[in-house]
């Protein structure tokens, strides 16, 4: 009987527990409030930011994993090329067969008709003493063909990351965009309902209600068309990211990120929120002059100009033509090589008595030394026309080089014009939109009392629609301007 009530309270108080355990989720907290947390709320992933968009994109992208690659292959062809360089060549063979016709009897040198088996063995080694410096220029070749590769990845890493990051702020405009259309549907759905209530107390006609739904209409039609656009843009920015296809892309739209970067740099204080509350400090840092970084353009350009991927390309490739002509017209003169080597025989044939295996390995074994002096006379032109070739290869990859050089100053300087010009854009638009949203809402205010018409109150919104979209456009404008400069004066995308 006692066994059976401590049963019970085990089972009454397992039970209990269970129960306790269900509801502790739904307890409450000493201020009232629930803290229940839902399961998917705490599985869902959090937005990410710019730098993480560009960091999942470098990782996960195909360009890179090809560079990877070249780079691969870059480093074994300077191994190859450093063996070549400090290391003979070294040879084994041996091979074996039966002579079932006339040969020679290697003990008394006559002609035997017997079946006779030989099997010989032999090691050589040899170096190029002099070849035209052809494997210490390929080894020159190869250790500039590996910081090719590293300054290609390069390249193609900053290729990626300014392609996320126009993406990214093309995602974050267009969802900008539709915050604030959404608030203009609210609106207008507010002044609808507005008009209808007045429409049944006869303080509005039939007619103001009519244009009120189709102010309505527009604005739902400009939310449905900004929704597209966003989905389209993310759309891009997943691709870009080789981001997969089962999984939603969630991204930062506040640019906290950007914020915080900017907080160094600046003494305003941010408000997430409102676009406008959440770049005071880019405002800041702004302030009414239009350069913003405080190197000068001449120094920017002469770092470019020495530091570039690109320049570090097109000069290491001009480099190596140089290389690869000198090595053509080297090989017109000969070359000199040293080779040594051992070998040593078996034989043994029927109807003769041969010494065992052991002492014919040791009794037939012989060395050689050998120098060889290979003079070039006439190969039909050959050497000729590969010297004219590289030739062709060094001027064409001396004028690649000059025009990289241009193309990067000229890449520069227009970056920096346009950096400063999105600048003094990006202050004008914002004042322009504070004017316009000013205006919007005494418009709205006038609306409401019935002093101005529909009409007017559309033109009123749409001007108040276009400078918010102008102030968001320059802003992103001035933010990809700006990282260009940095990127040109050594500040990686993805470190910005």
């Amino acid at each position: 009987m006692i066994r059976f009530y401590f049963f019970i309270c085990v089972f009454l108080t397992v039970s209990m527990g269970l129960a306790a355990k269900e509801q502790a989720p739904r307890t409450v907290d000493p201020e009232g409030n629930p803290t229940q947390i839902q399961a998917a709320q705490s599985s869902a992933p959090a937005p990410m930011t710019l730098r993480e968009c560009m960091e999942y994109a470098v990782s996960n992208s195909t360009k890179m994993r090809i560079q990877q690659a070249a780079i691969g292959d870059a480093q074994i062809d300077r191994r190859d090329a450093a063996l070549a360089l400090f290391t003979p060549t070294l040879n084994a063979q041996t091979y074996a067969y039966y002579n079932f016709g006339r040969s020679i009897d290697p003990q008394t040198n006559t002609y035997f008709n017997t079946t006779s088996f030989h099997n010989n063995y032999g090691v050589n080694a040899g170096y190029d003493l002099f070849d035209g410096f052809q494997a210490v220029n390929n080894y020159k070749i190869s250790k500039t063909g590996l910081k090719i590769a590293n300054s290609q990845e390069k390249q193609a890493e900053a290729d990626i990351c300014l392609a996320v990051m126009e993406a990214y702020y093309n995602v974050v405009y267009y969802k900008r965009i539709e915050d604030v259309c959404r608030e203009q549907v609210a609106v207008a759905e507010q002044a609808l309902s507005k008009a209808r209530r007045q429409e049944e107390l006869g303080q509005k006609g039939h007619a103001d209600v009519i244009d009120m739904e189709a102010e309505l209409a527009d604005r739902q039609y400009d939310l449905t068309n900004t929704h597209n656009m966003y989905l389209d843009q993310r759309m891009v920015l997943a691709d870009l990211m080789f981001w997969p296809m089962e999984d939603e892309l969630v991204i930062d739209t506040e640019l906290s990120s950007f914020t915080g970067s900017q907080a160094a740099r600046s003494n305003g204080s941010t408000t997430p929120g409102s676009p406008s509350a959440s770049m005071d400090g880019l405002t800041t840092s702004l302030g009414d002059s239009p350069m913003i970084l405080s190197d000068s353009e001449e120094s920017i350009i002469a770092f470019a100009l020495e530091n570039n991927p690109s320049v570090q390309i097109a000069s290491m490739q001009a480099l190596n033509a140089k290389r690869e002509l000198s090595t053509a017209k080297w090989q017109v003169l000969p070359s000199v090589g040293v080779y040594a080597g051992w070998s040593t025989s078996y034989y043994t044939y029927q109807g003769s008595t041969t010494a065992p295996f052991q002492d014919q390995f040791r009794n037939n074994g012989g060395e050689y030394v050998e120098v060889s002096l290979s003079i070039p006379i006439w190969n039909r032109l050959g050497k000729q026309s590969k010297i004219s070739r590289k030739q062709h290869a060094f001027d064409k990859a001396t004028a690649q080089l000059d025009q990289t050089l241009r193309d990067v100053e000229s890449e520069v300087r227009r970056a920096i014009q346009d950096r400063d010009g999105a600048a003094t854009a990006y202050l004008q638009a914002q004042r322009k939109a504070e004017v316009q949203q000013e205006a919007y809402n005494l418009n709205q205010k006038k609306l409401e009392q019935g002093l101005i018409s529909p009409l007017e109150f559309q033109t009123a919104n749409n001007n108040y629609l276009k400078s918010r979209a102008d102030e968001m456009n320059s802003l992103f404008k001035f933010l990809i301007k700006q990282a260009v400069v940095q990127y040109y004066n050594g500040i990686d995308y993805i470190n910005q």
